[in-house]
């Protein structure tokens, strides 16, 4: 099996598609990738080719005395997750215990391909690198592997218990080391950008049925006074359970705003709160966010009597500056994409400054393409879209490592995304790169932009959307 892939146009890790398709009764995913294979070559003429290349990887390895057990039954291969205590009901910190994964009868073979799929919070760790086995170890093996989630480790960690995927990797008796090896992978021959046409009778053939348009049942009721914290459970076969929940909240959710982009809320909607159980006919196991976000609109303004509109208002956004850029320009066959975590090179800036826990890694990208997807990268500190000024041409290759929004204390009032107070993002009526950092080493997302690319973010009064909210009822319609 090819372990990566390469050539193909620049666009080709950048743009995005939905693809439906209907298969056989019976199909495996095994048997629906050749399947998607002549799809792809059908309508967007894909052709590749096989090749082995040097490929960056990790090899998994084994020491002097491996603590792990040999299998001593013959059940299904596979680990099991138990995820760490959810954060204490009165708002502490969260919880230091790591994700366990409890793994029985996994060959090293299939140890390797498991920390780049299965066990999912691994490919942190991996920056995009395949992992191979060269353990010789022969058979099947039964052992728990616990380590915390990436964002929370560095110099040993800034959770007290936390622990990396090496670490624990080293306490079964094995290792990962970084090297280049030769690997079997796909080379893209040619492709184009725009699929040919679908037919006309596709959704026919489909059968598409139209997703639910509300809440086949809803439960409202005031949540319990002694009841501490709140939580949004999207569950399998279309149940939500949303308890302790303020209604600004729930617009927030339903119309994905923020507190910098919603209007007309008042005092009673961020204090009183509420407990919602509801059910949705959907398909697939999981209910898709867009068609919570629509049943949840519908919900609220039936049982709420809420009406809201969207208009464009003056307001303080942010616009994107040169200053003195720090920046590499791109090899013309670079491929565009920005990613979360370290490149090709595996350094990691979050190893000596483990509060700068948001590592953006970003290739082949324009300016104007950096500006447009600040608001999502810096999910949290920019709520509203920003303009590219910079008047930089071409395309650019750069890291940049900052702390997420409400991690310290910094001037300014601001707030996360979704409606969560977050004391480091601070107010567009400031100039959010003119604070001292942090004496607990945090870095905002707008000092490390001027610091580490020569780039700044500046305010401007222009119009931005925002929903305004016209009316609500205090008291939802009884059950």
């Amino acid at each position: 099996m090819p372990s990566g892939w390469s050539g193909g146009p620049i666009w080709l890790e950048d743009d995005t598609f939905d693809v439906m398709a209907k298969v056989p009764a019976g199909t495996t995913a095994a048997d629906a990738k050749p399947m998607l294979q002549a799809l792809l070559a059908d309508r967007f003429q894909l052709a590749v080719h096989n090749d082995t290349r040097p490929v960056l990887a990790y090899a998994l390895k084994a020491g002097k005395r491996p603590q792990m057990k040999s299998a001593t039954s013959e059940g299904p291969a596979g680990c099991q997750v138990t995820p760490p205590a959810p954060p204490p009901a009165n708002g502490g910190p969260p919880a230091p215990s790591p994700f366990s994964f409890s793994c029985a009868n996994i060959t090293m073979a299939g140890l390797a391909e498991a920390l780049r799929t299965t066990i999912f919070i691994a490919p942190q760790y991996l920056n995009d690198r395949v992992v191979v086995d060269q353990t010789d170890l022969k058979g099947a093996w039964d052992f728990d592997l616990k380590f915390t989630p990436r964002f929370l480790v560095g110099n040993g960690g800034t959770a007290p218990g936390s622990i990396s995927l090496f670490e624990a990797i080293e306490k079964l008796g094995l290792r990962l080391d970084p090297l280049e090896v030769p690997l079997p992978v796909i080379v893209v021959d040619r492709v184009n950008e725009k699929p040919t046409p679908n037919s006309s009778k596709v959704a026919e053939a489909l059968h598409e049925t139209p997703p639910p348009s509300q809440f086949e049942v809803a439960e409202i009721k005031p949540t319990a006074p002694d009841f501490r914290g709140g939580r949004i459970q999207i569950q399998p076969g279309g149940r939500v359970n949303i308890a302790g929940i303020p209604l600004k909240f729930l617009i927030q959710q339903a119309w994905d705003v923020n507190n910098d982009t919603l209007v007309g809320a008042l005092p009673w909607m961020d204090t009183d709160r509420y407990d919602i159980v509801s059910k949705a006919e959907v398909e697939g196991p999981q209910m898709d966010i867009d068609v919570f976000r629509t049943l949840l609109r519908a919900l609220l303004a039936e049982r709420f009597r809420l009406a809201v509109h969207t208009e464009n208002r003056p307001a303080e956004a942010y616009t994107l500056v040169a200053v003195k850029p720090k920046l590499k320009k791109s090899d013309p066959a670079t491929r565009t994409k920005c990613k979360e975590g370290a490149g090709a090179d595996g350094k990691d800036p979050r190893d000596k400054a483990p509060t700068l826990s948001r590592l953006l890694t970003c290739q082949g990208i324009t300016m104007a393409q950096f500006a447009d997807r600040l608001s999502t990268l810096a999910n949290g500190y920019i709520h509203s879209p920003v303009l590219d000024a910079t008047r930089l041409e071409g395309r650019y290759d750069f890291t940049l490592s900052f702390s997420p929004a409400g991690m310290g204390q910094m001037a300014g009032r601001g707030g996360r995304g979704g409606g969560e107070a977050g004391p480091l993002a601070p107010s567009p009526l400031s100039d959010p790169s003119s604070a001292a950092s942090d004496p607990n080493g945090t870095i905002t997302v707008f000092q490390a932009i001027e610091k580490q690319l020569g780039l700044k973010l500046e305010t401007q009064k222009r119009p931005v959307p925002v929903l305004v909210i016209d009316h609500a009822e205090r008291k939802p319609i009884e059950n």
